[in-house]
């Protein structure tokens, strides 16, 4: 056994199968140290036990004299998966555990589907059923192997053999199992076990190994066996890269009884509150705080080591957020910034799908015959040093006890499977944040609450935050969750009045709507102007930004522009240079700063800025909201109430028309009601105005359809072990959301996803994120080696990604 390698790497001394086995195994102690016994799992006090034996089991099959020739530099493919002969070695110790039946069915499942699904759904994603049949010649696969000289030789030597199982048995605690008298190889121990959960997963009843009938799973079996998946693929990648998990929490344990400022009534009241929930206050007023509090007092009653998980609407939002938590949360010893994860997208899917591959290629063009090899296939050398990189970096995504995402991020758990069971996994135990969660469309509000619902089974315990949260969807969240939900509200008067609201029925675009602006711009008031459209933002953004920078000689900063078409790098310079430049005012500042910001909705989320006026085009009315709140934010400026004026819009794009309509009416009537002077009691009054109307009412049944629908078809797990991943476009479509590669970046991109010292989560700085419906007119064609979109657009760091422009044509 000594000989017996499991990696090829590292090239001076490859690391053997007792040793990875072991380590794979000893990290399943330490992921249910984090998670516990909780929720669903704590239903089923074999949970762990299952796990940890298929972890000890899982790459047994490697044994196999294919498989040690393909791991030697230079070394043929073998062309057959590890994890089916992995199954012979489940069975022969089954007995010796004493095994039940449903034991031996779950270890099975989780050894056989650790790197493949057990049913494809195609050539291109085949699934071990269809690599592994009647077609399939047993004997040539996995009992005798030929020689270069032509001589055949046994792919597993009884030698070795009996030296595998002893180890096993005296890991296991248990005697060696005695010399089978029947007379079966490990090929037939193989293809039975392996027809047993297929037949099982089927639901075709079965004998189980003492004879007894065993019907299909159980109610809840599947939600068990894509969380077993998920923490065996966990344990498998940290093991594989050496990755331990990180116990410390960049939260102090005391945040909520020692906060670092002086608690508003409603922050204290959050940081006492048991179990999930709802806080709603005014922009500026310490929701954040609040949160942070809440999380500190439910891990004191919470086992295990909780994670906590932040997440925002806008994937650009996330690194201001993952920014201001490094400020102000704490490192852990001898560490300089706290470690806290930002998943990406598109980065984060291709790190879990690589490094759910294996060392063990086989052939995708004749799926009928596995162990045909693809013609001119990669040197697997090459490839397994990928993977391995892959594993390291996509450890990054677990390895941390805090992390900030988008909710999509975290609905892809719902696929399961290999690639996204860890996703799945990690969501027990954890506190989740969903900061602005008014700023979903129904369907995404109704799929986050759909996911709400999992979470609590899961044993994890979830805070909504608001400043704009409207009835409906606090009903939503409240008939989603089946423990009580806790509401805080802030008092009125925790922020002061910071408005005078004015209607403008003149579009931003129009003469005296500029010319009003400029005059701000040389009187020396800082101006934010929102509009709904990048082109529009854009077109805003060339006809005023000389006034601003002549209203500010010399001031590299003076004119702004913000929208989601920059690269991701970009994005993260342009946001520093907009906190630097436009701060929360403090109470002695009285000095007008000047500067002009031109933004989309991007400005509407987690950015802490503070301008002396707003112009904005009309919008949902949560989103009218967050872009008053950033203006005088804090309500601290020398002139008291400042001008907010909302432009009516020409197209409601790319928003609702009822949505867009809804607003202007709420706005309308709270004018006729005489308000002038607008604050925060007066956000309240305009959601129910517009959740009052019909389109209201229509956006909450089409929310509750699409949770209702979401958990059905996709949070019943009851076939985990189909291949979804077909289903993760679907998902990114109905998010609307995709991220497309400048044309002259590639070259830099595949040299940072696929050089030797390649960084998939360097390389995705340089995407940008368009909508899906965007990806015509940006002529983005789709790379197959890349696995993304390409465009041919022109692209400046001031204005973003432009479409490209149409050639001349001679007449």
């Amino acid at each position: 056994m000594t000989d017996v390698r499991a990696k090829s790497k590292p090239a001076h001394d490859p690391e053997r199968l007792t040793a990875h086995s072991r380590t794979v195994m000893e990290t399943v102690h330490d992921i249910r140290a984090r998670i516990g016994d909780v929720g669903v799992i704590a239903c089923e006090p074999a949970f762990w036990t299952r796990v940890s034996a298929a972890a000890l089991l899982h790459d047994t099959g490697k044994i196999a004299e294919g498989f040690q020739r393909q791991v030697l530099p230079g070394g043929p493919p073998w062309g057959e998966r590890h994890e089916v002969l992995s199954l012979a070695y489940v069975d022969l110790l089954a007995r010796a555990a004493s095994w039940s039946a449903d034991d031996r069915l779950m270890i099975a499942v989780l050894v056989a589907t650790h790197h493949r699904p057990l049913h494809g759904t195609d050539n291109r994603r085949p699934g071990l059923a269809s690599n592994y049949g009647q077609h399939t010649d047993w004997e040539k696969a996995f009992t005798r192997i030929q020689t270069p000289d032509g001589a055949t030789v046994p792919q597993v030597t009884s030698g070795v053999h009996h030296e595998l199982v002893a180890w096993l048995a005296g890991m296991l605690g248990v005697d060696p199992p005695p010399a089978p008298s029947d007379g079966r190889t490990l090929a037939d121990r193989a293809r039975s076990l392996l027809k047993d959960l297929l037949d099982h997963w089927n639901g075709a009843p079965l004998l189980d190994v003492t004879g007894a009938h065993h019907g299909p799973a159980r109610t809840g079996t599947g939600l068990l066996a894509a969380l077993g998946q998920g923490a065996l693929t966990l344990a498998d990648h940290a093991g594989s890269a050496h990755v331990a998990l990180q116990t410390h929490l960049p939260l102090p344990a005391d945040y909520d009884t020692h906060p670092p400022r002086p608690p508003y009534p409603h922050q204290r009241y959050a940081a006492q509150a048991d179990g999930h929930l709802v806080l709603t206050s005014p922009t500026g007023s310490g929701k954040t705080e609040a949160a942070l509090g809440w999380a500190a007092h439910q891990i004191r009653f919470m086992p295990g080591l909780p994670r906590l998980v932040w997440t925002l609407p806008y994937r650009a939002s996330l690194n201001a957020a993952r920014d201001r938590f490094r400020r102000d949360l704490t490192a852990a010893p001898g560490e300089e910034l706290p470690d806290i994860g930002l998943l990406h997208g598109t980065a984060a899917h291709t790190l879990l799908r690589e490094a759910t591959d294996d060392e063990c290629p086989t052939g995708t063009s004749d799926v009928g015959s596995p162990g045909t090899q693809q013609s001119g296939r990669a040197d697997p050398t090459r490839t397994m040093a990928k993977q391995a990189r892959a594993r390291v970096n996509a450890m990054r995504l677990f390895t941390q006890r805090m992390r900030v995402a988008t909710p999509h991020q975290l609905l892809t758990a719902a696929l399961a499977g290999p690639s996204h069971s860890s996703v799945l996994l990690e969501q027990a135990n954890s506190l989740f944040v969903l900061d602005e969660l008014h700023a979903y469309d129904p369907q995404t509000f109704g799929r986050v609450c759909a996911a709400m619902r999992l979470w609590e089974t899961l044993g994890s315990r979830i805070a909504v935050l608001s400043a704009t949260l409207a009835p409906p969807l606090l009903r939503l969240v409240q008939e989603s969750l089946t423990a009580p939900v806790t509401l805080v509200r802030a008092a009125p008067g925790t922020a002061p009045d910071r408005h005078r609201l004015a209607l403008d029925p003149e579009p931003l675009s129009a003469p005296a709507s500029l010319d009003r602006i400029r005059s701000w711009l040389h009187e020396g008031h800082s101006v934010l102007v929102v509009v709904n459209t990048v082109d529009r933002a854009r077109t805003l953004f060339e006809e005023l930004a000389d006034d601003a920078r002549d209203a500010c000689p010399g001031d590299p900063d003076a004119a702004l522009l913000l929208h989601s078409r920059f690269r991701h790098q970009d994005r993260d310079t342009l946001e520093h240079r907009l906190l630097a430049r436009h701060p929360e005012r403090t109470a002695d500042d009285s000095v007008r700063r000047g500067g002009l910001v031109v933004a989309t909705q991007a400005v509407e989320v987690s950015l802490q800025l503070d301008f002396d006026r707003g112009a904005v085009e009309n919008a949902p009315i949560e989103a009218v909201a967050q872009r008053a709140g950033r203006v005088n934010r804090r309500g601290r400026h020398p002139d008291g109430p400042v001008e907010f004026r909302v432009h009516r819009t020409e197209s409601h794009l790319p928003y609702d028309q009822g949505a867009v309509d809804a607003a202007w009416l709420a706005l309308t009537t709270l004018v006729t009601e005489g308000t002038s002077t607008f604050g925060e009691q007066d956000i309240d009054r305009l959601l129910q105005l517009a959740y009052a109307t019909e389109w209201g009412a229509a956006w909450s049944d089409e929310a509750r359809r699409c949770r209702d629908s979401f958990a059905q078809s996709f949070l019943t797990f009851e076939d985990p072990f189909h291949d979804r991943s077909d289903y993760e476009e679907a998902l990114s479509e109905q998010f609307d959301g995709v991220e497309v590669l400048w044309r002259p970046d590639e070259d830099t991109y595949r040299r940072l996803i696929k050089g030797p010292q390649g960084d998939p989560l360097l390389a995705a700085r340089l995407l940008v994120p368009l909508r899906y419906r965007q990806l015509k007119p940006f002529e983005a064609a789709f790379d197959r080696d890349l696995s993304l979109y390409i465009t041919d657009g022109e692209y400046d760091c001031v204005l973003g990604l432009r479409r490209p422009t149409a050639p001349e044509t001679v007449l």
